[in-house]
C-alpha cells in the first residue's frame, strides 16, 4: 500500500479547485447580472464550450465512482459479470439525442422558449404546464440530491472524519461553496465551470489508467490486452432474451428513451443548449457532445476493468460497495498525483452536475411558477426574488441529503432515486401528446352542475384531470413492474420502465381529449393578403 494524501492536502486541493472556479465566476458575471443572462446567457454561449462541459453534467458523481464499479458487479439471476454492458445503453443514448437535436431543439428554439415546459401551456394550458414543471423540479431535487450525497459519504469516509467534521457542516459547506459561484452568473457562469470540470475529470480518468499502466509495468496496448481478455470485456448481450437485464435490445431502447426524457425534456440540460446563439449552434454542440460522451464512458468502463484487473493482482479485497473500489485504490495504493487528480476529478463531477441542477431549479421555479417571463418592467425586483430563491433551492438540497443520510440505507435511498426517475414518465407523455397529436385536453372537470356535487367543498367540486392522470401514470406503471415477472412471462421492464409510464400517461391524455375543430379551421385557413 502506498499512503499517499494527507487529509490536510486533499482539504487544500478542494480549497484551491473551489477557488478557481469562484474566480471564473467573477469574471463571468460582471457585467451580466441580469435574468436574462442568468437564465440564458444572452443567448450567446459558444456552442463548443457547451457541448464540452455538458460531458461533465450529464457524467455526473454518480457516474465518476458507481460505473467503473458496475464493471465488475455480478448478477444475482445470471451469475454473469456486468462487464462493458453499460455500453449497450450509451449506444442508445446516441439515437436519443439524434431525436433531441432534430425534434425537440427546433421546437423550442421556434417557440423562444426560456423554460421548455413552457410549450405545456401554449399547447394545453396552464395545468398541464404546472404539472410538467412540477415533476422537474421534484425529479431534480432528489437526483441532483442523491447524486451530491454519494460524493459527500467519499469524502466524509476519507477526509472529514480525519478532521472530526459532522456531516451536516460537510454538506453545508459544500453547497455554500456552490452558492457562492453560481448565485449571480447563472448558466452564464455555469457554461464555462462545466468546461473547466470535464475537463478536470476525464483528465482523472486518463491519468489514473496511465498510472494503473505504470503500477503493472504496461504499456496502453497491453492494458487493452489485459481488458480484452479479462472476463469483463463483453459488450453485447443477445442470448438472455427480453427477461435477461441486460439484454441488447432493451438496454438500448432504455438508452434511447432515458436520453430523451432525461435530457430532451429536463430544463436542467436543455437550458445550457437554449443559450446558444442559434439552432445550428445548438444542434452542432449536441451531435459533438453525444460522440464525446460515447467516448468517455468508453475510458471510465476501461478504468473499471482496469481496477477489478489491479485489485486481484495485487491482492486488495474488493469493497461490500463497489462505489468505494475507484478511491481506495485512487487514494490509498498508487502513486500520490492519482489520489490528486482523484480528488480533483471526483469535486468535478460532483458539482458538475449539482451547479447546473441549482440553476436549471431557480430558472424553473421563477419562470414556470413565479411567471418571471409574464412580467415586465421589474427586473430589479426579479432579481431580489431570485436570489431568494436560489437560497432557497441551496437549503432544500441540503435538507434531503441530510434526510438521505438520516436514513442510513443505501438500497431505499437508490429506491427513491429510482422514484424520481418515475416523475419523467409523465413528461414523456405529455410532450409525445402535444407534439404528435392536434388534440386538446379537458384540463378540469367541473361537477357543481351535478346534484350529488353540491355537498362536496368547493375545491372537490373541480377535479383536475390532467394531474390526476400525470398522477396515476407512475402508480401504475410501478404496480405494473412490481408484478410484471408474473404477468408478462418473466419480462421485467427495468429501466423500459419510462416508456410504460409515458404510454400510460398518453392514455390517459387521450382519455380525456377532444377535438377543436374551429381552431383547426383557424390554424389551416389559407393566407390572403
Amino acid at each position: 500500500m502506498i499512503q499517499t494524501l494527507t487529509p490536510t492536502v486533499i482539504i487544500s486541493i478542494i480549497i484551491g479547485y473551489f477557488l478557481v472556479l469562484i474566480i471564473i465566476s467573477y469574471f463571468t458575471s460582471k457585467d451580466s447580472d441580469n435574468n436574462e443572462s442568468f437564465f440564458l446567457a444572452g443567448r450567446q454561449s459558444p456552442w463548443y464550450l457547451v457541448a464540452f462541459g455538458m460531458i461533465g453534467a450529464s457524467l455526473s458523481g454518480v457516474t465518476f465512482i458507481s460505473v467503473p464499479g458496475w464493471v465488475g458487479e455480478v448478477d444475482a439471476g445470471t451469475g454473469r459479470t456486468q462487464g462493458f454492458a453499460y455500453l449497450q445503453m450509451v449506444m442508445g443514448y446516441l439515437l436519443g439525442y439524434v431525436v433531441i437535436a432534430l425534434v425537440l431543439l427546433p421546437l423550442y428554439y421556434r417557440l423562444g422558449l426560456t423554460s421548455i415546459y413552457e410549450f405545456l401551456e401554449q399547447r394545453f394550458g396552464v395545468y398541464s404546464y404546472k404539472i410538467g414543471a412540477f415533476y422537474f423540479l421534484l425529479s431534480r431535487v432528489i437526483g441532483a440530491s442523491f447524486r451530491l450525497y454519494l460524493v459527500a459519504i467519499v469524502l466524509q469516509e476519507f477526509v472529514m472524519n480525519s478532521f472530526g467534521v459532522p456531516f451536516p457542516i460537510t454538506v453545508l459547506t459544500t453547497i455554500v461553496l456552490i452558492w457562492v459561484y453560481t448565485f449571480r452568473g447563472g448558466i452564464k457562469t455555469i457554461v464555462y465551470t462545466d468546461t473547466l470540470q470535464t475537463l478536470s475529470m476525464l483528465t482523472a480518468v486518463i491519468l489514473t489508467i496511465l498510472g494503473i499502466g505504470s503500477a503493472l509495468e504496461t504499456d496502453v496496448s497491453g492494458l487493452v490486452d489485459m481488458i480484452s481478455n479479462s472476463a469483463y470485456s463483453q459488450v453485447f448481450f443477445f442470448e438472455g432474451g427480453w427477461s435477461d437485464p441486460y439484454n441488447f435490445w432493451k438496454q438500448f431502447l432504455a438508452g434511447a428513451l432515458i436520453t430523451i426524457v432525461m435530457t430532451g425534456l429536463d430544463q436542467d440540460m436543455m437550458q445550457k443548449n437554449l443559450s446558444c446563439r442559434s439552432l445550428g449552434d445548438a444542434q452542432k454542440n449536441m451531435f459533438s457532445f453525444s460522440i464525446v460522451l460515447f467516448f468517455a464512458n468508453v475510458l471510465f468502463l476501461s478504468l473499471g476493468a482496469l481496477l477489478y484487473i489491479y485489485a486481484m493482482q495485487v491482492g486488495i479485497d474488493i469493497p461490500e460497495s463497489t462505489d468505494q473500489l475507484y478511491p481506495l485504490i485512487a487514494l490509498q495504493h498508487l502513486a500520490p498525483y492519482i489520489g490528486i487528480l482523484f480528488i480533483v476529478g471526483l469535486i468535478a463531477a460532483a458539482y458538475s452536475s449539482a451547479d447546473s441542477a441549482l440553476t436549471a431549479l431557480t430558472t424553473s421555479f421563477c419562470v414556470d411558477f413565479l411567471g418571471f417571463n409574464k412580467q415586465e418592467g421589474k427586473e430589479v425586483e426579479q432579481k431580489r426574488t431570485r436570489f431568494y430563491v436560489h437560497i432557497g433551492f441551496s437549503v432544500l438540497l441540503l435538507i434531503v441529503i441530510l434526510i438521505f443520510n438520516a436514513l442510513n440505507n443505501d438500497a431505499v435511498i437508490k429506491q427513491l432515486f429510482t422514484a424520481a426517475g418515475y416523475t419523467y414518465g409523465p413528461l414523456l407523455g405529455l410532450f409525445t401528446f402535444g407534439m404528435f397529436t392536434n388534440l386538446k385536453v379537458r384540463e378540469v372537470l367541473d361537477l357543481s352542475s351535478y346534484g350529488w356535487a353540491q355537498n362536496l367543498p368547493k375545491p372537490l367540486q373541480r377535479v383536475n384531470l390532467v394531474v390526476l392522470v400525470c398522477f396515476l401514470a407512475p402508480v401504475m406503471a410501478y404496480f405494473i413492474d412490481t408484478f410484471s415477472a408474473d404477468l408478462l412471462y418473466g419480462f421485467e421492464f427495468g429501466f423500459l420502465i419510462i416508456a410504460l409510464n409515458g404510454f400510460l400517461t398518453f392514455l390517459g391524455l387521450l382519455a380525456i381529449s377532444y377535438h377543436d375543430y374551429e381552431d383547426q379551421l383557424v390554424k389551416h385557413e389559407p393566407y390572403q393578403e
